[in-house]
């Protein structure tokens, strides 16, 4: 199956948000603290020098990231059909 299946599940989703909520999701950030912290790790994993833990939980970051970046792309969808 060539489709994401991420997209499987949050195309649904994505139908059901009005264009005020898409907005809001599209709008979403971490916040700064949290945004360095990832900073930091990114560059101690272009480095190699991530500690096993931090290896652990970059990876799921990374993961998470993916995660929104695919339901912001759905949220962006809805908004564009919504306007015409």
């Amino acid at each position: 199956m060539s489709t994401n299946i991420a997209e499987l599940f949050l195309e649904p989703i994505a139908n059901c948000l009005t264009p005020e909520v898409a907005q809001r999701i599209v709008d979403t950030r971490v916040d700064p603290a949290t945004q360095a912290h990832i900073d930091q790790l990114a560059r101690k994993a272009n480095s190699g020098t991530l500690t096993p833990s931090e290896h652990a939980e970059y990876a799921e970051i990374v993961e998470y990231i993916d995660l929104v970046a695919i339901f912001k792309a759905k949220a962006r969808q809805r908004i564009s059909k919504q306007r015409g």
